[in-house]
């Protein structure tokens, strides 16, 4: 029996793989084993290992190598932690695969550990182009990888002139938006529980609010390669926010350098300002977030969630700053700068605009089971060339 080792992250990692786990542990051929680490399992950052468990996986192992601080420094030395942390976990699981997910610094730590431990790589959500330290460790990691299965093919064939095999690049669309097309055949304000009671739920900080009436919805991550500017630039949002004043859900960000600035940011602001319209989460489960997606009037910030499975929802996005700049985007993301007044403007426009029809640039909800059948087959060479 194969053996496939998926690596979890963070909520974000979690949402982009679920579905391949799914069907990785549904498969007779195959044996799923898990490992969490990072910020997946740390309770500023929503932890998720009792949402992995609870959703029927089993936690092989878990390891701790986040660095306090989210600058650049500890980001470098988390990475460090996390590769002697993985290649302990890889020599006692022994699997013939390990999936690692996009571009986070958790994945490359990841990805070095296996290589160099002569395991195999699958890399999903490669060869996709776009602001931050996220472009450098994604092209890195396929550069590591044995297969790869991005999301569209405008990323398959940038992989295939990185010099990949292309007998070994799959475009088999984004396993996030498995969870999409399988949520969305649901009535989202029925799974929302009528607007009050999700907040009861999910607790949060702030006023309740009616999720049946127009609301925003804000997720707004640091740009690493523009580190000391954070604070700033979620400034600058919440500025433009704040003239509209329309009940808003804002989540936390993520553990990235400047994190830390990016919350400081909105504590601040909600203790200068009356601002009764936020209310601010630190995590939702994926399926909330979906259904959140899905009704509201627009998204705005800088996550990927937007472009992926906005396109498919038809979620209108305004697109802040460079953290998602060429990645390929549908009709629904608006691009704009970190200026308040400019936001605004763009915000409005959506609004008026309203929903979008579904794109498929991201695949159409079958990603997971086109992975497991390809990986219950597939036998890429260990030593890697590059193909000319």
């Amino acid at each position: 029996m194969r053996k496939i080792c998926v690596f979890i992250g963070s909520r974000a990692n979690y949402s982009s793989i679920k579905s391949v786990m799914k069907a990785v542990q549904d498969h007779p051929k195959l044996k799923l084993q898990v490992v969490a680490g990072a910020s997946a399992l740390l309770e500023r950052f929503g932890k998720i290992e009792n949402l992995i468990v609870k959703d029927g996986f089993t936690i092989d192992y878990k390891f701790y190598n986040i660095v306090e601080g989210e600058n650049p420094t500890t980001m470098a030395k988390s990475t460090g932690l996390g590769i002697i942390e993985m290649a302990m976990v890889l020599d006692n699981l022994k699997p013939y695969f390990v999936v690692v997910v996009g571009d986070r610094f958790e994945m490359m730590a990841v990805t070095i550990a296996a290589a160099y431990m002569n395991i195999r790589v699958v890399h999903t959500m490669g060869g996709e182009v776009t602001g931050t330290i996220d472009e450098s460790i994604r092209h890195a990691i396929s550069k590591f990888a044995h297969v790869h299965f991005p999301a569209n093919d405008d990323a398959r064939q940038r992989i295939i002139r990185l010099g990949e095999d292309e007998k070994y690049v799959f475009n088999v669309g984004c396993p996030r938006i498995d969870l999409v097309a399988e949520e969305l055949q649901k009535d989202s304000y029925d799974f929302l529980f009528n607007g009050s009671d999700i907040f009861k739920t999910y607790k949060g900080v702030g006023k309740y609010f009616d999720l049946r009436k127009p609301f925003l919805l804000v997720s707004q991550h640091p740009v690493t390669t523009e580190f000391g500017n954070s604070r700033l630039q979620i400034e600058q949002t919440l500025s433009a926010l704040n003239e509209l004043k329309m009940p808003t859900i804002i989540l936390w960000p993520n553990v990235d350098a400047g994190s830390d600035e990016v919350s400081k940011g909105i504590r601040t602001f909600r203790e200068k300002n009356d601002a009764t319209w936020i209310h601010a989460f630190i995590n939702l489960p994926t399926r909330v977030y979906i259904h959140l997606m899905n009704v509201t009037s627009c998204l705005i910030g800088n996550s990927s969630s937007g472009i992926r499975e906005g396109a498919f929802i038809g979620t209108p996005v305004v697109n802040i700053g460079t953290r998602q700049s060429r990645r390929m985007q549908a009709d629904n993301v608006l691009n704009v700068g970190n200026e308040s007044q400019e936001i605004i403007s763009v915000i409005k426009k959506q609004l008026e605009k309203g929903k979008y029809p579904q794109s498929l640039i991201y695949g159409n909800g079958t990603a997971g089971e086109k992975i497991v059948e390809i990986l219950t087959d597939v036998n890429p060479p260990l030593q890697k060339h590059i193909a000319y």
